[in-house]
């Protein structure tokens, strides 16, 4: 919610001073804005945020890597959002790890937003996983530690340790 996008704001070096609220039981995030309307939705404000930022490219380039990304951003705001058990976290992690096992990134081989939300969005959960469960699910432990360190990307964040040996070899 609100704290992700202030994270996101000074990842994009945006000046501070943008007033997010939430909405309803859901907590859904509200960004007042001085002229208009305020927006709302974590996709929508984080969109915006990209594009005051000129960095748009974090929202892909092609029209397939957009479509991509805006893919795993739905899916972190209807999926990750949503998670109510273990259960669900499972089959989260498990749908990730499949789809990240043959790529660095969510939308392939270029960073972008949808890595940045979804770092933020499994932060809590990582931060919980037994190192069994962390090798587990190889690919999102792999990919997790790589945008963690990502410049600018975790900063108050913890840092979720990961047993180096393992995760770089390979396992097959």
């Amino acid at each position: 919610g609100p704290e992700e996008l202030a994270l996101l704001e000074k990842l994009l070096g945006l000046p501070k001073g943008n007033k997010y609220g939430v909405q309803g039981e859901r907590k859904v995030p509200v960004l007042q804005t001085n002229n208009g309307p305020g927006l709302t939705g974590l996709m929508t404000i984080a969109a915006h945020l990209v594009k005051r930022a000129k960095k748009d490219q974090l929202l892909g380039s092609t029209a397939e890597e957009k479509a991509v990304v805006q893919q795993w951003l739905e899916y972190r705001v209807t999926r990750v959002d949503g998670v109510s058990s273990k259960e669900d976290t499972r089959i989260i992690l498990k749908n990730l790890n499949i789809h990240l096992e043959d790529k660095v990134y969510l939308a392939g081989n270029i960073f972008t937003l949808a890595d940045i939300l979804m770092y933020y969005g499994l932060h809590h959960v990582m931060v919980d996983l037994t190192v069994q469960e962390k090798e587990k699910y190889l690919n999102v432990s792999r990919w997790f530690n790589h945008i963690q360190h990502y410049p600018g990307v975790r900063q108050h964040l913890s840092n979720v340790i990961f047993i180096k040996n393992r995760l770089y070899t390979n396992a097959h």
